[in-house]
């Protein structure tokens, strides 16, 4: 029998759901159907950055200095820009490696979810295909976010467009574990 103490989270897997939720909501601040395929996040430990860059305080909310004050796992989320040209979030997240100073990473990514059933007889041309999956009854549309730390912890944030809020976000640690794994293979 598993005791209370061996399943409760560490202080370092409560840091990083909070920043996976954190980063879920940001994108949902932004909308469905966004521009952008996927967002990719560096995570690193609020504390050591500022200890490497004071100046850094002056950027971030007065909630998260509070909060890294008082949590010395707190994570601060630094989205990426220029990222190398990729036509899947795998290829791209294949390209992906990390400095030391980077305690993990997160990424978002929009996906329309059908039933297995429904990509029997789909139409060969790509986008004829994608046009009947649009279109399929039992469509769903949903948000994902995973982080994964350098130490081995995931956690993973799931959003339905059927079900858009926040109280309605569902996660926990391996809810996406393809796309756990391939952050996870950023770090090797």
């Amino acid at each position: 029998m598993t005791s209370p103490a061996e399943t409760a989270p560490t202080p370092r897997l409560l840091a990083l759901r909070d920043a996976v939720r954190e980063i879920e909501r940001h994108a949902a601040d932004r909308g469905w159907d966004g521009e952008v395929t996927a967002s990719v996040f560096a995570l690193v430990r609020t504390t050591d950055a500022l200890s490497a860059t004071p100046d850094l305080a002056g950027e971030l909310p007065e909630t998260a200095l509070a909060e890294a004050a008082s949590d010395p796992e707190h994570l601060t989320s630094i989205e990426q820009d220029g990222l190398p040209e990729a036509t899947t979030l795998e290829e791209l997240l294949a390209q992906l490696a990390w400095p030391e100073q980077v305690d993990g990473a997160a990424v978002v990514v929009e996906r329309l979810m059908v039933p297995p059933e429904a990509e029997q007889g789909l139409p060969q041309d790509p986008e004829e295909a994608m046009a009947a999956l649009m279109a399929h009854p039992d469509r769903t549309d949903v948000r994902l976010a995973a982080g994964v730390l350098r130490t081995g912890e995931s956690w993973c944030a799931v959003r339905s467009r059927s079900h858009d809020t926040d109280d309605e976000v569902a996660g926990s640690p391996e809810a996406v574990p393809g796309l756990v794994e391939a952050l996870r293979a950023t770090f090797r």
